[in-house]
């Protein structure tokens, strides 16, 4: 039996659709992830099996394949964990297989049986909606998923436990409601630079009109100290960045616009403009 599970690969802040296919059949005991995995997905074999044994489900003595396609498509992140684990629940009975088929999952999974948050979680949503699904995420990005929009069914698990207790109906999850994250108290203020009167000017104004900020660098040593305290601005979950770039007059093509045959080594300005474009 193969068990499907659906997730995405992320290429900028685009969710590309992957099918996780999971297969336990007799052979050589062990587990095996195909599909151009980085080595955070390969890993995810460790964490998966030891979650799944903390959570009271032991894995057969048997060849356990875990496909992730298209092959050809890089996969990178440990938030293709919780696609995997469920995917190995469903070929073992654990849940109900067709209980996914309604889903896009994303999370990592701690080795306790917890699942940990992971970026994201706003872009996975818009791209299971386009695919008709629902969204699976941990429940600390469960109040980023759900800023997309309030048709789409959204569970955020805290543990694999509490997924397999409301596909059996033992403990059902309520959907998140959108939230920003509290702001820490200890931020640092710009009443903390002393002089530098015109560029904390420029940084304020920068911030109250939600702009964008492009910061060269010189030998002003207050230049950086300037650019981390607008940095901690409040930005919006799965910006992944702040809003500012800092590249370096030095830096090469490769740094400064990306690199590599697929479109997935981002550099400095390309980068900025995937913040930019979650900001705005």
């Amino acid at each position: 039996m193969v068990a499907r599970v659906s997730t995405v690969a992320f290429q900028g802040i685009e969710g590309v659709p992957v099918d996780v296919q999971v297969m336990v059949a007799p052979g050589k005991v062990g587990m095996q992830i195909v599909g151009l995995p980085d080595k955070a997905v390969a890993e995810s074999r460790e964490r998966v099996q030891a979650a799944l044994h903390a959570s009271g489900l032991a894995l057969p003595a048997k060849r356990v394949t875990v496909n992730l396609a298209p092959a050809d498509l890089p996969k990178e992140g440990s938030h293709f964990d919780l696609a995997i684990a469920l995917g190995l629940m469903a070929a073992l009975g654990a849940i109900p297989a067709d209980a996914l088929s309604g889903y896009v999952v994303i999370g990592e999974l701690n080795l306790d049986g917890t699942i940990a948050p992971v970026a994201g979680a706003l872009p996975a949503a818009i791209g299971a909606n386009a695919l008709g699904k629902g969204l699976i995420c941990p429940a600390e990005s469960g109040a980023e998923a759900a800023w997309a929009g309030s048709e789409i069914d959204i569970l955020a698990p805290r543990s694999l436990i509490a997924i397999a207790n409301h596909f059996r109906g033992t403990q059902v999850l309520s959907r998140p409601e959108p939230a920003i994250r509290a702001a820490a108290a200890n931020l640092p203020d710009l009443a903390d630079i002393k002089g530098q009167e015109s560029a904390k000017r420029a940084l304020e104004v920068a911030a109250a009109g939600n702009h964008n900020l492009l910061m060269l660098e010189t030998k002003d040593l207050g230049l950086v100290s300037r650019g981390e305290v607008i940095g901690h601005r409040r930005i919006p979950p799965g910006a992944g960045g702040y809003p500012f770039s800092l590249p370096s007059y030095a830096a090469a093509g490769a740094s400064a616009f990306g690199s590599g045959s697929a479109p997935r080594l981002d550099g400095k300005l390309s980068r900025q403009r995937i913040i930019s474009a979650r900001i705005g």
